[in-house]
């Protein structure tokens, strides 16, 4: 019968993997359920990650990481989890074949952003050159008094708007039909000297001189385009345990990283806050100390 291990963390982003590496490195036996589709493999090149100023790729970032883990012990499984079950003593996945159960489960499921009517692979050459990016946060810079474009609905996108305004003074909201903005938002745009476009882009081409897409008042180009239609959040293990989310989906833990689920916790974007690879870094160490310390509590782990 396969072992069972101390912690199985599901999905292999920033957050699974630092969790691994801590856990693997408390001599505890931890998996990693990883299929495929975090955020960070979509990072062209980040130049917003400490340590590495020339930038590094998302996914040279994870493949070093998941390196650092295998090398202290953690183990991985290609899958995806398409369920959790609590059983005596831990918890059972679905789709982990090979692995035990778990004692302990790690969340790091992370959310999947909206995309506009981008299809393949024109969205990957977009993101990959620059014109097509989702985190002002993180790239802000690299768009410093650059033409540029938000497409989106309602405050999320009046805010990125906003953030953006502190990079440069070329900006266009581009508004769905049908969407209203609140007079305090309208006054905010008008105020920060941002254009307003009303209309769903479509029939987007991308070539040397920009990005270029069709609204009902013509066709328009930019430097580069934002998108501000929200994401989905990855938290459908969580409730199908009953764990407590946010109206919004996000997964709630306390300061420790803990669920209201004994033995289940959660970090990364899955969870509340800021949505940056050292936060969800940073939340990963957390939790993993947290889950090294919540087994000693019942039985010491001896070697």
């Amino acid at each position: 019968m396969p072992e069972t291990l101390h912690c199985l963390i599901v999905g292999g982003g920033p957050a699974g993997l630092t969790a691994a590496i801590y856990l693997a490195r408390f001599h505890l036996k931890v998996a990693v359920a990883d299929d495929g589709n975090s955020r960070a493999r979509q990072i062209p090149c980040t130049h917003n990650h400490a340590g590495f100023p020339e930038g590094i790729a998302g996914t040279e970032l994870l493949e070093r990481m998941r390196r650092q883990a295998l090398k202290f012990g953690a183990r991985f499984v290609d899958t995806h989890v398409d369920g959790l079950a609590i059983i005596p003593g831990g918890f059972e996945a679905g789709g982990c074949n090979g692995f035990g159960p778990a004692r302990t489960v790690l969340l790091a499921t992370g959310v999947t952003n909206r995309r506009p009517a981008i299809p393949e692979p024109l969205h990957a050459d977009a993101l990959r050159t620059g014109r097509l990016r989702y985190c002002p946060v993180c790239d802000g810079y690299e768009v410093t008094d650059l033409n540029v474009a938000v497409i989106g609905c309602g405050a999320r996108a009046v805010t990125e708007c906003i953030f953006l305004r502190s990079y440069t003074a070329r900006l266009t909201l581009i508004l769905d039909e049908g969407t209203e903005l609140t007079e305090d938002d309208a006054a905010r745009i008008h105020a920060n000297g941002i254009c307003i476009v009303r209309g769903r882009p479509t029939d987007f081409i991308l070539d040397e001189t920009g990005i270029h897409f069709a609204v009902s008042q013509g066709r328009m180009t930019f430097d580069t385009v934002y998108p501000a239609l929200g994401s989905e959040i990855h938290s459908g293990l969580a409730a199908s345990l009953g764990a407590a989310l946010t109206d919004e989906g996000c997964i709630k833990v306390d300061a420790h990283q803990r669920t209201n689920v004994r033995g289940l916790y959660a970090a990364g974007d899955v969870v509340v806050g800021l949505d940056q690879i050292s936060h969800a870094m940073g939340e990963a160490g957390v939790a993993a100390t947290t889950i090294r310390n919540d087994l000693t509590a019942y039985e010491p782990i001896l070697r």
